[in-house]
């Protein structure tokens, strides 16, 4: 009995000890993931990529623990590298572009067809429903896993001394834009001089009348100043649309369990909401900012945008191949049903 009693003492001292190592033992080290996102939180798409980082660590108790990365520094600072660069694992999530994935994801081009969804309405029916099924399984195919999409906008033009009313306004003038290959052809197709240029470079243009336009979104246009460099006028017109991709790397995705798909998912779908948001409040706030600086807003209507589409109908066969025909199909067939 005596030796019975010793072991149960020894026991509990034993059990004692270890609860209390256990006691103070640190917690396990948060799962470190790397996101990545093409501009920073000066606008809505870098903001919607610190949300998302945001809510993960919050919705997962600090389990997951996000570094953003803005300006597409992961990729080399160049945005159409983002997709193949979280496929490869450089990046474990990333907040990008359909148009500047559209390189590695054909699918994505689908989405900027010149003139397919000039309108909110129409451009929000290109990443819902089966169409948002379709761009999810493209990516699938190209080696990442897609959550969410949320709407980004169209570009419109800016311009110098030229009002652009009709496709016949553009020939023979100097346009800056991205270096992609669907926005260089647009151009070219309206016989206009396109040309990809560094941002310190289009603003000496601009001012010197080296350059006559700027393509892009309203609120790059106030947040570079384009009026301080010659811009007087600013072309809604509906032109490419653009859509916000948040997607993880599919190896990273694969390691968690059902719980994490669940918890990242939803971050993702509630950042992506917010997203669509920020930017109908962007483009409201830069709308109401550019006149106040002495540029004037011309708004291409209905049948200003059939023109333009007819003008650049090779461009966008062309295109709708590239993305493929199955696809644009369907994406004219979204459109039409949301049409007004």
């Amino acid at each position: 009995m005596m030796c019975s009693g010793w072991l149960v003492a020894i026991g509990m001292s034993l059990f004692v000890v270890h609860a209390a190592h256990a006691q103070d033992r640190p917690p396990d080290k948060p799962k470190e993931l790397r996101l990545s996102t093409a501009v920073g939180p000066a606008f809505a798409l870098g903001k919607a990529g610190e949300r998302w980082a945001r809510l993960i660590a919050e919705k997962s108790g600090g389990a997951f623990a996000v570094t953003t990365y803005p300006g597409a520094v992961l990729a080399q600072r160049d945005p159409e590298r983002e997709l193949l660069v979280l496929k490869e694992g450089g990046a474990d999530l990333a907040v990008g572009s359909t148009l500047a994935w559209s390189p590695q994801a054909r699918e994505l081009a689908v989405v900027g067809l010149p003139w397919l969804a000039p309108e909110a309405k129409q451009l929000d029916a290109l990443i819902a429903g089966a169409m948002k099924q379709r761009l999810v399984a493209a990516l699938d195919r190209a080696g990442v896993v897609a959550l969410a999409f949320a709407p980004l906008g169209h570009r419109e033009l800016a311009t110098t001394s030229r009002v652009v009313r009709a496709p016949a306004d553009l020939a023979g003038m100097k346009i800056r834009t991205t270096a992609l290959p669907m926005l260089i052809e647009l151009y070219a197709e309206l016989r206009a001089l396109p040309s990809a240029m560094s941002y310190a470079s289009a603003q000496a243009a601009l001012k010197s009348g080296a350059l006559d336009g700027q393509d892009g979104n309203p609120g790059a246009f106030v947040a570079a100043r384009l009026d301080a460099v010659g811009v007087n006028h600013v072309t809604l017109w509906g032109a490419v649309g653009e859509a916000a991709v948040f997607a993880v790397n599919r190896r990273v995705w694969n390691a968690w369990s059902e719980a994490d798909h669940a918890l990242v998912r939803d971050a993702a779908e509630t950042a992506a909401r917010e997203l669509a948001d920020l930017v109908r409040q962007e483009r409201e706030a830069a709308l109401a900012d550019l006149p106040k600086r002495g540029m004037t807003l011309t708004r291409i209507t209905p049948a200003g945008h059939d023109a333009f589409a007819a003008a650049t109908r090779g461009v966008y066969a062309r295109w709708a191949a590239v993305a493929g025909e199955e696809i644009a199909r369907a994406a004219e067939s979204a459109v039409k049903a949301a049409a007004p």
